[in-house]
């Protein structure tokens, strides 16, 4: 593993690759704090927040780091609060940015010259890369760094496409860090959502990877790493981030978001250790409404043999876009799954909102060891065969014949 050695902003100090033990600067007394990503901000996770901290204050910064772990957990705020580390020309002794000085600054707004990211996007014109969104992907940042792929469809305002990267990608990375640092010290590249690189683009990568310029840092971000060459996989340090605790998440939305503690803890219990999701349950969520009527409706009109009114509910989903329905199979399995627990009558391992719960009181029996295997497998070919372009009109209409005949058994 190659390492990054510890460097002020003098470009003297960068050239030996000893990691060397040089003063940290201290803070000024005063200063106007800029609200540049901390490891403070990001929630939980405090064994990867010290081991962060230990390689900045020891000099021994990897030159590619992997961060992985589900949707929700801080992967992409943790690498934000590395990068202000980094960029900070004045860190405290412990390894976190100042927040005063002009590097904090500029990460707060993240508009950092030496502070770059590539992301999936949809192709705008002829060529489209992550620079073609780049002040979109600013606004979300800004927002919340708390967020996943559907947030960020959202924010492209698009429905039915998969983002993507593209070999403009590769070519901007390759570009922007054969360049000096603006500032004299550290690049920061961010790849967020990096199992979306092709083959082509991951291999485009690879030699930047093997021998990156001097002082310069990779961070990528992926929920699924079997989907990265390994080629790319051998080249970065891999950092595994669990799950949020339950307990942690009613903390922080007690705290942060102010939703009462009885509120939040029921949040908490049905976010799966996700802060995306706890987010996602607080106030009204209309896409969670939405597909929660769909279920219900597609249950009713299978249970009361409604054909043709299943093929106009067919005709309708084929029209919501293939990404959404997608969450919808997705919602369908959960549904399926908490409905089967639910008639264990214990309610600590189901994990589902208020409106779920009380459609499961009458919903829950007709899910049973009978039919419980038979209904996921249906639930996940139909979430595969829309993953691959297939019909939805035909997904649709078929999974709703063949429900018909698995609720009454």
């Amino acid at each position: 593993m190659a390492f990054v050695k510890f460097a002020l902003s003098e470009r003297k100090s960068a050239q030996s690759q000893d990691a060397v033990d040089l003063p940290t600067p201290l803070l000024p007394s005063k200063c106007r704090r800029e609200e540049s990503m901390k490891y403070d901000d990001v929630i939980g996770q405090a064994a990867i927040k010290a081991r962060l901290r230990r390689q900045v204050v020891e000099g021994r910064v990897p030159h590619a780091q992997l961060f992985c772990g589900p949707t929700g957990v801080g992967k992409l705020p943790m690498a934000l609060a590395l990068a202000s580390s980094l960029l900070c020309t004045n860190r405290t002794p412990e390894g976190d940015p100042c927040g005063c000085c002009a590097g904090c600054k500029m990460v707060a707004r993240y508009a950092h010259p030496d502070l770059h990211f590539i992301f999936p996007t949809i192709r705008k014109g002829s060529t489209s890369s992550s620079d073609t969104y780049l002040e979109a992907w600013r606004e979300r940042l800004l927002t919340s760094p708390y967020f996943d792929n559907q947030d960020w469809l959202a924010a492209l305002q698009v429905e039915n496409q998969q983002p993507t990267f593209y070999v403009a990608d590769s070519n901007a990375v390759i570009e922007k860090l054969s360049l000096v640092a603006n500032q004299g010290g550290y690049k920061v590249m961010i790849v967020w959502q990096a199992d979306k690189m092709s083959v082509e683009v991951q291999n485009k990568l690879l030699k930047i990877l093997e021998e990156p310029p001097q002082l310069t840092v990779f961070i990528l971000l992926t929920d699924a790493p079997e989907r990265l060459l390994p080629t790319i996989a051998s080249r970065v340090q891999r950092i595994d981030f669990p799950l949020l605790p339950e307990r942690l998440l009613q903390e922080e939305l007690s705290t942060r978001n102010h939703i009462d503690p009885t509120a939040a803890r029921d949040i908490a219990h049905i976010s799966n250790g996700s802060y995306v999701q706890a987010l996602r349950h607080i106030g009204v969520d209309e896409e969670g409404e939405m597909l929660l009527e769909n279920f219900k409706t597609l249950m009713r009109l299978c249970y009361m043999r409604k054909v043709k009114d299943l093929r106009d509910w067919s005709d309708v989903a084929a029209g919501w876009g293939r990404e959404r329905q997608k969450r919808f199979l997705d919602y369908a399995l959960k549904l399926v799954r908490e409905n089967f627990i639910y008639n264990f009558r214990q309610a600590s391992l189901n994990y589902e909102t208020a409106a779920e719960a009380e459609f499961s009181v009458n919903f829950a029996r007709f899910i049973n060891e009978r039919n419980i295997e038979d209904m996921l497998t249906l639930f996940t070919e139909a979430r595969r065969d829309i993953a691959a372009n297939v019909n939805a009109r035909m997904v649709f209409f078929d999974t709703a014949l063949r429900l018909i005949v698995l609720l009454i058994r």
